[in-house]
């Protein structure tokens, strides 16, 4: 069944969310064989999607970005109780329900989503950006700033350049370097999008910084709503 947006047809979630770890590994790897890769054009205007947490809770940010402007179309900030514990390897269970909030409230078009997190450069071959690309049924890649698992050879720091990250025989992603002299950035298609498309949505999406633009002003954006909220909860010392 999809529930139908102002820019985009989500399915409702296919699965529960109150698993055990157990149960979402073995998800994880039925989901994994749902996923496509295929190229996938630039878009003109891009979701960048963030998350932190506080108190029992996760923030939410998204950051509509117009690709050809480079400018910020739209923001969101949403909440929600986090119900699931932290496991490494499975964050998209912490995320996903939140960021599927922001999604549903979005009123501009977009064409793909950007995650911060993995995409199939995964164990499981379903990080965060296969898990909400597959619900959202748009194209989506993961722009991480640490590896999750693969290896690559060594690579120059220079703009541009990239090497394949690569698990047991199988290329999972791309290490990508955005800005000389910079630390590279791990980038992998989640769906709907392969790896030459993931590379060039990030290169395309940069402003001069490490990070892609969306998912750059998404952490900002969710990390000034986590002050806000936390110096709302504190008493004020006088």
């Amino acid at each position: 069944m999809l529930v139908y947006c102002a820019n985009m047809e989500i399915r409702r979630t296919p699965h529960r969310w109150t698993l055990t770890p157990k149960q979402a590994v073995a998800l994880q790897r039925r989901l994994a064989g749902e996923v496509e890769l295929r190229p996938a054009p630039v878009p003109d205007r891009v979701v960048g999607l963030d998350c932190a947490f506080l108190e029992g809770r996760i923030l939410g940010a998204a950051v509509v970005w117009d690709v050809i402007d480079g400018s910020v179309v739209e923001t969101r900030v949403a909440s929600a109780p986090l119900r699931f514990p932290y496991v490494p390897g499975l964050l998209s269970f912490r995320e996903v329900p939140v960021l599927l909030t922001l999604l549903r409230r979005l009123v501009t078009p977009v064409q793909g989503i950007l995650c911060d997190g993995q995409g199939i450069a995964h164990p499981r071959r379903l990080g965060l950006a296969s898990h909400l690309g597959l619900i959202a049924g748009l194209p989506a890649v993961g722009c991480a700033k640490s590896r999750l698992c693969g290896s690559h050879d060594a690579m120059p720091a220079k703009r541009g350049r990239a090497v394949p990250l690569v698990d047991h025989g199988e290329r999972i992603g791309s290490v990508l370097c955005t800005r000389d002299a910079a630390k590279p950035v791990y980038v992998s298609p989640g769906h709907l999008a392969d790896h030459d498309s993931s590379v060039a949505w990030v290169l395309a999406m940069g402003a001069g910084y490490r990070l892609p633009e969306p998912t750059r002003l998404a952490d900002r954006l969710v990390a000034a709503e986590k002050r806000r909220r936390s110096e709302r909860r504190s008493p004020t010392r006088r």
